[in-house]
């Protein structure tokens, strides 16, 4: 992979897209419909999809390609592919909440080596550059001219104050028990994969994850989180979590800082 060429076609296919569901995000009502699984999937999502996966697929037509939005690619298996969630956190768009995002990411032998996460709402875009090292772009955020960048790293955690993210919209008691586990300076509740970033920035140091996730939901922040020094692990078994597996689902999980004394629960 030309990861050069990667970096600057995942940057400007998750702006366009960004801006595509920002006008419908912005419209007076878009329809929601539910997909097989009872998930929400909105007209932006679509659109978003089709613009990314267009792209993609004209920049690197000899890649597989695996997509949210299309059913056809969940049954594609290749060691290395390119993944993505073209609107990550439905239920926060539909709520108008502001906590989703883009993710386009590549996978090569089972990792997220490079991805890209923008919160366009937010304002906020996180990626991985040619060389590997994560990084969120400031100013405005050209879709041509990429603009000032921001290195970006995990924070050296205190144990005895740690500050956790965890899911906005998908909270629950098993997860709030494990919390408990460590010694908590203060926590937050974010939507999508803007959890991996803010553990990537430092503005957070651990995100548990104990609920169903896909490998699309997952890809694009983790890669933007190992660029900045941090880890993914298995839940049950403090592994590193992979990519690739039947049915592109995920085990439970636990995004970190290095520092942290992991606990199993």
């Amino acid at each position: 992979m030309d990861y050069t060429k990667l970096t600057e076609v995942m940057r400007r296919l998750a702006l366009e897209a960004g801006d595509r569901i920002m006008e419908i995000y912005g419209s007076d009502d878009f329809e929601v419909k539910t997909k097989s699984d009872a998930s929400p999937v909105t007209e932006a999502d679509e659109a978003a999809d089709a613009l990314i996966s267009a792209g993609l697929r004209e920049a690197f037509p000899d890649v597989t390609l695996v997509t949210e939005e299309q059913s056809a690619s969940h049954s594609e298996r290749a060691d290395s592919f390119l993944i993505v969630d073209p609107l990550d956190g439905t239920k926060e768009f539909v709520h108008r909440r502001g906590d989703f995002t883009v993710n386009i990411a590549w996978v090569e032998d089972g990792v997220p080596v490079r991805g890209v996460v923008y919160a366009p709402a937010k304002g906020r875009l996180f990626y991985t550059q040619a060389a590997g090292q994560s990084v969120e772009e400031t100013g405005a955020l050209d879709k041509d001219a990429p603009g000032p960048v921001t290195p970006i790293k995990v924070a050296e955690p205190s144990n005895d104050a740690l500050m956790v993210v965890a899911s906005k919209s998908h909270r629950d008691q098993a997860t709030d028990d494990y919390i408990g586990l460590y010694s908590v300076k203060d926590m937050t509740s974010a939507g999508s994969s803007l959890k991996f970033c803010l553990v990537a920035t430092g503005e957070a140091d651990l995100y548990p994850r104990l609920g169903r996730t896909m490998e699309w939901d997952t890809a694009a922040g983790h890669a933007v989180l190992s660029g900045a020094g941090g880890k993914v692990v298995r839940f049950d078994d403090l592994t590193p979590l992979t990519y690739g597996k039947e049915g592109y689902a995920n085990p439970f999980f636990i995004a970190y800082a290095p520092g942290v004394e992991l606990r199993q629960g």
